[in-house]
């Protein structure tokens, strides 16, 4: 495990020594409610005035988003907010959500991914604007693997393309326009982010898909299939993206893959899927970075794309 994901990239991880997270940790009781002065635009940046007396540092916090629609019984998601959120006035900021992989957790964005670190900087750097990251459980269990769809294994894409976002328009005040909201995630999350795009791109039309597959798989075709759909190799290809992509136009999307130059395994699944998305008429782009199916590449593929993320969801001019 350590050897495919990275986990204790140094032998200080291992007895739990890690890099500070770049946030303040809270409970989610302590973040500020709504306020009735807001900054507002389009984008934020061009009419945000951050406070004389405004907040450093962005919070830490999990939070339970319950599977109200989809019936999915899932673990506490993380939740970045960043300063231009907890300031008075409040930004309206948009929102990334971002899967993790698997095996893992949430949190694994944190350890594996620099989530905290690499938002906190890019705040620093825009006087404290950033977007809200909600980081939601795609699993359930930690070697759990229900493929972000809606099939005998669980509806995880119910989860995520609808309690999820309706969580976040109740209980966060943010700019809950579709057009101002992100999916990414690297490995089986980087799969997540082009399934749902593709199946729901009223929800989420910008994806960022890091070390992903060319399709939900538990290990190979006939297997995946006859666990989520009996066998019925139509029901899948009706939600699989790559299926999706072969007859459908969507020049709406917009997306990045991103590879490691020495994965081997899943590089050429991401050019398969750069290829498809860019035959059905998506802006998309395709690059690898220096490393493996590993954290070298997640998290620095992360911060190269928060300010294209930034300018697709209205936070930045583009």
């Amino acid at each position: 495990m350590n050897e495919d994901l990275g986990t204790f990239p140094t032998l200080g991880a291992v007895i739990g020594h890690r890099a500070p997270p770049g946030a303040l940790a809270t409970d989610f009781a302590a973040v500020p409610g709504p306020q009735a002065a807001v900054q507002t635009g389009d984008p934020v940046a061009s009419v945000w005035r951050r406070p004389l007396r405004s907040t450093r540092d962005g919070m830490l916090t999990h939070v339970e988003i319950p599977g109200a629609v989809s019936g999915f019984a899932s673990r506490p998601a993380l939740l970045y907010l960043p300063p231009a959120y907890l300031d008075s006035p409040r930004a309206m900021l948009p929102v990334l959500v971002l899967v993790a992989g698997n095996p893992g957790k949430p949190d694994d964005w944190l350890t594996l991914g620099a989530l905290a670190e690499t938002v906190t900087a890019f705040a620093a750097e825009h006087d404290g604007l950033a977007p809200v990251v909600v980081v939601p459980d795609a699993l359930g269990a930690t070697d759990a693997l229900p493929l972000c769809l809606d099939s005998q294994l669980g509806n995880v894409d119910t989860y995520l393309a609808r309690d999820v976002p309706d969580w976040i328009a109740g209980h966060l005040q943010v700019d809950n326009d579709p057009e101002h909201r992100a999916i990414g995630g690297f490995s089986y999350g980087g799969t997540c982010s082009v399934q749902l795009a593709v199946r729901h791109p009223d929800v989420y039309p910008t994806f960022v898909d890091i070390s992903g597959q060319d399709e939900p798989s538990l290990g190979d075709h006939a297997s995946t299939v006859a666990a989520t759909f009996g066998g019925d190799e139509s029901a899948f290809a009706a939600v699989n993206a790559r299926d999706l992509l072969a007859v459908t136009s969507m020049p709406q999307l917009a997306g990045v893959f991103v590879s490691g130059s020495g994965d081997e395994e899943y590089r050429p699944q991401q050019q398969r899927m750069f290829a498809a998305a860019r035959s059905a008429g998506m802006n998309v782009r395709y690059y690898e970075l220096p490393g493996g199916h590993s954290p070298q590449v997640w998290g620095p593929a992360l911060a190269r794309e928060l300010d294209w993320v930034a300018e697709r969801t209205g936070l930045l001019a583009q």
